[in-house]
């Protein structure tokens, strides 16, 4: 199912579509540092593993590039928190930096 991910770089996301829905991963890139902001998985797509894989996606892409990642949406901050490896990528930033837009996962 992970290489049914795209990456739209027009739209700055990383992209799962199923049928009539898209389940989405929303970046910005600051020079070298990518912004993790905004996860949303439609319930449709709900339960599958599809946030983490697009959020997996998302952090190999930035390993590959060489990019530090700011994981302000909380899904993608969790994430690196509970599967060792990527804690390397992430930029340090204040506690309260979390107050960024709202993943619907």
């Amino acid at each position: 199912m992970g290489e049914n991910i795209i990456h739209n770089e027009s739209t700055s996301r990383f992209e799962y579509i199923f049928e009539d829905v898209t389940a989405y991963l929303e970046y910005d890139l600051f020079e070298d540092v990518m912004d993790l902001t905004h996860t949303i998985v439609p319930r449709k797509l709900e339960g599958r593993g599809i946030g983490g894989m697009l959020v997996k996606r998302a952090l190999d892409y930035a390993r590959e590039k060489g990019y530090k990642v700011k994981p302000t949406c909380w899904f993608a901050d969790k994430f690196i928190k509970k599967f060792p490896g990527y804690e390397d990528l992430v930029v340090e930033v204040p506690d309260d930096s979390h107050n960024g837009p709202v993943c619907e996962i």
